[in-house]
């Protein structure tokens, strides 16, 4: 599951300017095949744009659902394609981010997985599966600001959602660093994408800060700089895996490759 810019797909969509929607409005005497012909050429324009990409990590494109739906939620629609991307990775999971009890729950529900959870905000008002796994060891809450009290490697795949945006560059730089380190095989990052998810004004108070959604090429710069390179083999199996099912995220996804 690799990224695809599709900023230019939106603006197209949004604008109204869509191809050919003249030939649709015109009262000339234009046949009805003409006008069909041009719809089915616009439609390819379009398709064509929205997995269109460039760079050195791909865009993949976003699904276009509105409101307060969070990655975390994401998480768990895409854990059967990052299965079918990791294979054996998959084993040994751990989930950072608000929701983890959902996430880990979920995980542990797949055959021959072993998850764990790091919630970076303070657990309130949750169900009684969630404080059994708090009680259990396999979630705990922790500020991720700070180093991780994990030894390297302790896990195959790290995958984080939602918590990277209401952290600030100067966080999030060692942040990211953490998280790679106690990977051995992948790093993976369900980021909001801009205009789509919002922070409910209820959640406000407990993340300290608006979530800063940031665009894909802000991620890609911000990779470069601390060094964290694209996984390329994860992400061509995702992308097969995902056009096999016409899976469109909605959020934006980064296979990245740990750092030892």
């Amino acid at each position: 599951m690799s990224r695809r810019q599709v900023s230019s797909t939106r603006r197209f969509v949004d604008s109204g300017n869509f191809p050919f929607s003249g030939a649709l409005h015109s009262k000339s005497r234009s046949s009805p095949i003409l006008s069909i012909a041009l719809v089915v050429v616009g439609a390819i324009l379009l398709i064509g744009y929205a997995y269109s990409g460039s760079g050195k990590f791909r865009g993949e494109a976003v699904s276009r659902i509105e409101g307060d739906y969070t990655c975390s939620l994401e998480v768990q629609r895409a854990i059967p394609f990052l299965k079918k991307a990791y294979g054996d990775s998959m084993h040994k999971v751990l989930h950072v981010g608000p929701d983890t009890c959902s996430v880990v729950s979920k995980l542990l529900k797949e055959e021959d997985t072993e998850a764990w959870g790091v919630e970076p905000y303070d657990i309130e008002d949750v169900e009684e599966s969630c404080k059994s796994l708090v009680g259990k060891g396999i979630v705990r809450v922790a500020d991720i600001k700070y180093p991780l009290p994990y030894k390297p490697k302790s896990f195959s795949l790290v995958i984080v959602s939602d918590a990277l945006d209401y952290l600030s560059p100067k966080y999030l730089n060692k942040t990211l660093l953490e998280l790679a380190r106690v990977a051995s095989d992948g790093l993976i990052i369900f980021a909001g994408t801009p205009g789509h998810q919002k922070a409910k004004v209820a959640e406000l108070s407990k993340f300290g800060r608006p979530a800063k959604m940031r665009s894909s090429s802000w991620w890609i710069r911000f990779f470069d700089q601390i060094s964290l390179k694209e996984n390329e083999t994860a992400v061509k199996k995702s992308e097969q895996a995902a056009s096999k099912s016409s899976y469109l995220p909605a959020c934006q996804v980064f296979h990245l490759n740990p750092y030892h």
